[in-house]
């Protein structure tokens, strides 16, 4: 037997998700992943009952709720729905929420095992346990499961296999095209069929991943703004009159835009969650974020470490994001500019390939600022007409902005740059320690990193649209010697089309699955995150056609 006292216990469940997937167990155990699906909800609905403990020890005769007990000798820890005592026997009964298994036993394997593991822990304590109960909810229906030594030999055998992939640290491969895919509530932090493509293990991705996020973004932008909790709403306030309320359960994310007072038992509610918070000046300067303590994907994190110190690792990664954002830029002139010259076109074509033989990163950020200065001199002919000279653009300037374009390109950069912040740092990664953006002080620079290829197709789409469609005009900007500044009414106009752009779904150019953009840019940091594990051998770099 595995001498099992020098490890973590491992949860009973746990054991089930081993039987089912072990790349499910790693996900959930390893790497702390968790996402809700219906199947999980209707779960937690089937345990409602037997999740409140009865606060007593096992009698004689009756049953008791919600019984914990770990055995050091055994490895295992359970919590169990429900312990039946009768005569100096017991039985413990797991809560399932569907129906019977079409097969001999009425179960499946997962679950015979989990339920022979509580037996176990329970026979570990001095209490006679011959087999276990699991309860289906959606049939109404008992199935027995005999403690058959067949059945001990399998739980005992998964336990070990399960206890080696801790120990090793190492995240099982993917199932290939596997049926049990599309019901498992990892599937989007997986990407099962997405990694094997990739991979070369598979020839197609299912449309398992949720095209977007089923939440929406709330922004509060206020001068003496107060954001609270009232049950399962978020309660706006400003200068002590309520301006609105939304439902927790609807918003993806919170982003604070001025003083704005966000109360501790909301941000509490919020971290519960898994929901950030980003907190920027009123005129959109991103001062940092409040992010749950989820993600802790320590495997990825110390990969990502590794590589950073790694030139030739570095190096690929930045050659990948500059080479992307300069070829994505040009599509977005060829199709959007009027009297773009096919020379500056010819050139940037050109820069793309010197990207991806660029010697160094100091080198790679020289082509990359070449690129950006021809980029950015045709910027303005993506605009309609008479709105060319409107919004007349000298070049890229920042901090501060010097025209009405550079003004919206900062900020949508700025709103960018938080959302990678919060997908980094949500799965797992370090948003601080990038491969092109060298680490500085509080600069994210791996969400930079990621942003580069998104720069034109997401920020710069959206500045094109708000003033092409005059969703912003000139007397949305506040303009002063120092720099030009949004207003009020001009930023909430902008973030709307930002939303729409975020939500819109395209269809990945590599993985040919149709997702938002908000989705896409998890994927892209989850792929990378593949690629720093070892599961993948190249970033797949995001580029239109």
């Amino acid at each position: 037997m595995t001498d099992t006292t020098q490890t973590p216990l491992i949860p009973v469940r746990m054991l089930n998700e081993w039987v089912y997937c072990p790349r499910l167990f790693a996900l959930e155990w390893l790497n702390n992943e968790w996402a809700d699906n219906a199947d999980t909800a209707r779960g937690r609905r089937v345990h409602k009952r037997v999740d409140r403990p009865d606060d007593r020890s096992i009698p004689d005769a009756g049953e008791v709720r919600s019984v914990y007990l770990g055995d050091d000798a055994l490895g295992l820890v359970a919590k169990i729905d429900l312990v039946e005592a009768d005569g100096g026997a017991v039985v413990p009964v797991d809560y399932k929420k569907g129906k019977p298994a079409p097969n001999a036993h009425g179960a499946w394997d997962p679950e015979r095992v989990q339920v022979c593991a509580q037996g176990l822990l329970l026979r570990a304590h001095g209490y006679r346990c011959d087999h276990g109960i699991l309860y289906f909810a959606g049939a109404k229906r008992r199935v027995e499961v005999p403690m058959s030594e067949a059945l001990i030999a399998q739980t005992l055998a998964a336990r070990d296999q399960a206890r080696a992939v801790v120990e090793a640290n190492t995240l099982p491969p993917p199932l290939v095209d596997s049926p049990k895919c599309p019901r498992c509530s990892l599937v989007g932090i997986c990407l099962p069929d997405e990694g094997n493509l990739l991979a070369g293990k598979g020839e197609a991705v299912r449309p398992l991943t949720p095209q977007r996020d089923d939440g929406l973004p709330l922004y509060a932008q206020m001068f003496g703004g107060r954001l609270a909790k009232d049950a399962e709403e978020i309660v706006i306030s400003e200068q002590g009159e309520v301006k609105g309320r939304v439902r927790l359960a609807e918003t993806s994310r919170v982003v604070v835009m001025g003083n704005v007072t966000v109360t501790t038992p909301l941000l509490r509610e919020l971290a519960e969650r898994d929901i950030p918070v980003a907190f920027h000046s009123y005129g959109g300067w991103l001062y940092g974020s409040f992010t749950p303590s989820h993600g802790r994907n320590v495997i990825a994190r110390m990969a990502q470490h590794r590589a950073a110190n790694d030139d030739v690792q570095s190096l690929a990664f930045a050659r990948a994001f500059v080479r992307s954002k300069i070829l994505n830029g040009r599509v977005l002139l060829r199709r959007n500019g009027e009297g773009v010259s096919t020379e500056t076109l010819g050139r940037l074509k050109e820069l793309a390939a010197q990207a991806a033989e660029a010697p160094s990163v100091p080198s790679l950020m020289g082509v990359e600022g070449v690129a950006a200065r021809l980029y950015f001199q045709s910027f303005t002919r993506m605009l309609k007409g008479p709105l060319q000279e409107v919004f007349r653009m000298d070049g890229r300037s920042r901090r501060p902005p010097r025209d009405p374009v550079n003004a919206l390109l900062s900020f949508a950069y700025a709103c960018l740059t938080r959302e990678l912040t919060h997908i980094t740092a949500g799965i797992g990664l370090d948003p601080y320690v990038g491969y092109l953006h060298q680490p500085r002080c509080g600069r994210p620079a791996l969400a930079l990193d990621l942003m580069e290829e998104f720069r034109p197709v997401i920020s710069d789409s959206v500045v094109i649209n708000a003033i092409n469609n005059q969703v912003v005009t000139e007397g949305d900007f506040i303009v002063r010697p120092t720099g030009v500044a949004l207003t009020k009414k001009g930023r909430g106009a902008f973030l709307r089309v930002l939303e729409r752009r975020m939500d819109e779904v395209a269809t990945h150019p590599v993985l040919g699955t149709r997702l938002s953009y908000r989705r896409i840019l998890e994927v892209q940091a989850r792929l990378l995150a593949k690629v720093l594990t070892g599961e993948l051998d190249a970033y797949p770099e995001y580029r239109v056609r």
